[in-house]
């Protein structure tokens, strides 16, 4: 058999479900913190991507006004005004588009740090062009080979690394198959046009 509930304990669940959620000073200063510093971001933002955000107009105005401030106390007042003014707007899917991006560029940036230790390693090891080969056998092998020999002559002489660039952009597209084709429906868009 169940206990029976009083009216006091009624009137206590009813209570804590009506209870404002109390968020102290500090909370809302970091809050506050958080969204002057996501404006200050977005002020860093090339136009083309700040297109891409639908951000409101008022908002617009103030990022592009923010590239002309140059006096530092100014630029404190406008910061806090950017940040008033994300406090009025929802940030979510601002966001999560901003760490899309940050990804994106950190996976170009491992790619590029991964191809820069390939041609170090086919400019320095004899072994790594035989690794690399393996690796992707599509490569044509004789301007690989014309280039690593280029670059390690350049490298010996003190020259600039002419070759080393050249050897970089061939692992680039040797590596990435996908970069051509996109690079070619680029040039077929722009042909329509």
């Amino acid at each position: 058999m169940k206990p029976k509930k009083n009216s006091s304990s009624i009137n206590n669940d009813n209570q804590a479900e009506n209870t404002p959620v109390i968020v102290s000073k500090t909370q809302l200063k970091a809050q506050a913190d958080a969204l002057q510093d996501l404006g200050v971001k977005l002020t860093t933002l090339p136009k083309d991507r700040l297109k891409k955000l639908n951000l409101p107009e008022k908002l617009m105005d103030a990022i592009s006004e923010s590239k002309r401030i140059t006096a530092n106390g100014a630029i404190r007042r406008h910061r806090q005004y950017l940040g008033g003014l994300m406090r009025e707007i929802d940030v979510t899917h601002i966001v999560e588009q901003l760490e899309k991006w940050d990804g994106k560029n950190k996976a170009e940036n491992a790619y590029f740090h991964q191809l820069e230790r390939w041609r170090d390693r086919l400019i320095t090891e004899e072994p790594a062009l035989a690794a690399f080969i393996e690796q992707y056998p599509q490569v044509d092998t004789q301007p690989l080979r014309a280039l690593i020999r280029n670059a390690r002559k350049e490298q010996s002489e003190n020259k600039p690394p002419k070759s080393s660039r050249e050897l970089f952009k061939l692992l680039r597209e040797v590596t990435a198959p996908d970069t051509p084709i996109i690079n070619e429906e680029l040039e077929d868009e722009d042909e329509r046009d």
